[in-house]
């Protein structure tokens, strides 16, 4: 295994942003670009390699197959087919099942024993596919799961609160969706409860739902805009990439397996806070929920399980 090198499936607007800030941070050793369009791949490594004279280190940038895998430290899986006008969430996922099924067959039959990270939507239900397929240890494989969400109510609550989106502790956990909530009771500014902070300063408690609502809106609103969401979650990306490289044991709420009771759920990745280093998820963080927050990720493994039952383990199964 080579230590910073990181297999990139997919070079649309999701995986060239990820790749873009890779160049401009640093920190990786070698980057493979492996798509079905060879010459956007080609092109792509192209135009990013001209920036390397200005990045802040070398760096190896190449077009790329699926035998590259063989080595690399991470596989991250940007690839699939965009929801379509009038295409429900589950036959997007039955589209994206299969290319998530052909993708990891292809990674494994490289020989690859890394940690695979998967972005490709619905990211929930694409990780379990891509974990069933390769057979890799649960720990290996994982989810972007609410990162990006996560990102999103630290930016919101730091402009609210008027403090760095740095001293914002806030997570948002669940499916990576219109479903996901925010454990309150585990938000934090700094060492201090974002609902004392609330009372202290005699804000509307109604605010804090107003904000959550501003994060589960955003994607639509910047779809409606530019057609498409890629900035944010290439950052995301790259920050668990950062993570793994590092082995910095730092709290991400990826989609993450959960078992033994874990959360009162069995078998099923959701977005939960989990500590990530060098050998992926590390554990989870186990969060006393209210019931109500409960409840909410019970429906959100409820609508994921269903949806695998309805045809996603069938496509799995199938030799």
């Amino acid at each position: 295994m080579k230590k910073g090198k990181i297999v990139l499936v997919g070079t649309g607007f999701v995986g060239m942003s990820m790749a873009y800030s890779m160049l401009n941070r640093g920190g990786i050793n070698e980057l493979v670009l492996v798509d079905l369009d060879k010459d956007k791949t080609i092109g792509e490594e192209m135009d990013l390699s001209h920036g390397l004279p200005y990045a802040p280190q070398k760096m190896v940038i190449k077009a790329g197959d699926y035998s590259d895998c063989k080595d690399a430290q991470i596989v991250v899986i940007t690839a699939g087919a965009a929801q379509k006008p009038g295409q429900t969430r589950l036959e997007l996922a039955e589209v994206n099942t299969k290319i998530m099924k052909s993708i990891t067959e292809q990674i494994m039959a490289s020989g690859f024993d890394g940690i695979i990270v998967v972005a490709s939507n619905p990211v929930d239900l694409m990780t379990y596919v891509v974990a069933k397929v390769s057979g890799l240890p649960k720990n290996q494989v994982f989810g972007s799961g609410t990162v990006l969400d996560t990102a999103r109510l630290r930016y919101l609550l730091a402009d609210y609160f008027k403090i760095s989106s740095k001293n914002i502790h806030a997570y948002i956990m669940g499916e990576h969706g219109d479903s996901s909530f925010v454990p309150w009771k585990h938000a934090y500014i700094g060492c201090k409860s974002v609902i004392d902070v609330m009372k202290d300063n005699k804000h509307p408690m109604t605010d804090l739902e107003k904000i959550h609502r501003g994060v589960v809106d955003a994607a639509y609103e910047i779809i409606e805009k530019k057609k498409a969401t890629y900035y944010g979650i290439g950052m995301a990306l790259n920050r668990i990439v950062r993570a793994i490289l590092d082995n910095e044991n730092s709290i991400l709420t990826v989609s993450t397996y959960l078992e033994n009771g874990a959360y009162g759920q069995e078998d099923i990745y959701i977005g939960v806070p989990a500590v990530i280093n060098a050998k992926g998820v590390r554990e989870l963080l186990d969060l006393e929920l209210d019931e109500e927050e409960q409840k909410k990720l019970n429906e959100s493994c409820k609508i994921i399980k269903k949806m695998r039952e309805d045809s996603i383990d069938k496509i799995v199964n199938e030799p």
